[in-house]
């Protein structure tokens, strides 16, 4: 079991450096379309495309491994003025329902994925892209998410700490 939660792990933390390197490749890209429009230029159309998809795939890409490094915005003023019962009570709440709703999104974006593939959708830019590359994103991300907030829910980590502004 350990081995499995490793290559879990090795996964989602795969994911957020490649979401890192699409950050990467997007200031990139910015900078040689600015500069290519500077220097009267027209910039690549590709440059665009593949700045639109990087914003998807950075965001989704990165979003479960922010989950279990609980990296994403929470406040918690509230939980910190609860007792340790009733911090513990309310972080695994508050988990349970974000892996519910994480598993909606996924089942739905499983759906659009199976959509766009039953109709062939394409997305027409500069090129024309398969829609199930773009969609595939939500399932994946949603189901990765589900995961670690089932973790924060039913493992010994609690997703909020009750420490208000303290960073942990």
């Amino acid at each position: 079991m350990q081995s499995l939660t490793r290559a879990y792990d090795n996964v989602l933390t795969g994911m957020a450096i490649l979401s890192g390197l699409l950050l990467l490749w997007m200031m990139v890209s910015i900078i040689v379309s600015v500069t290519m429009r500077n220097l009267g230029l027209q910039p690549f159309a590709w440059l665009f495309t593949s700045l639109e998809y990087g914003l998807l795939y950075m965001t989704m890409l990165g979003a479960p491994w922010l989950v279990r490094e609980k990296g994403h915005v929470h406040i918690e003023l509230f939980t910190a003025a609860l007792s340790p019962a009733g911090q513990r009570f309310v972080s695994r709440l508050v988990a349970v329902l974000c892996v519910l709703v994480c598993v909606v999104l996924a089942w739905k974006g499983a759906e659009l994925v199976a959509k766009n593939l039953s109709r062939n959708d394409y997305d027409v830019r500069a090129y024309y892209t398969p829609k199930w590359m773009l969609t595939l994103a939500f399932p994946i991300s949603f189901g990765f998410m589900a995961i670690e907030f089932a973790r924060f829910a039913f493992g010994p980590r609690m997703l909020l700490s009750g420490q208000a502004g303290i960073h942990e």
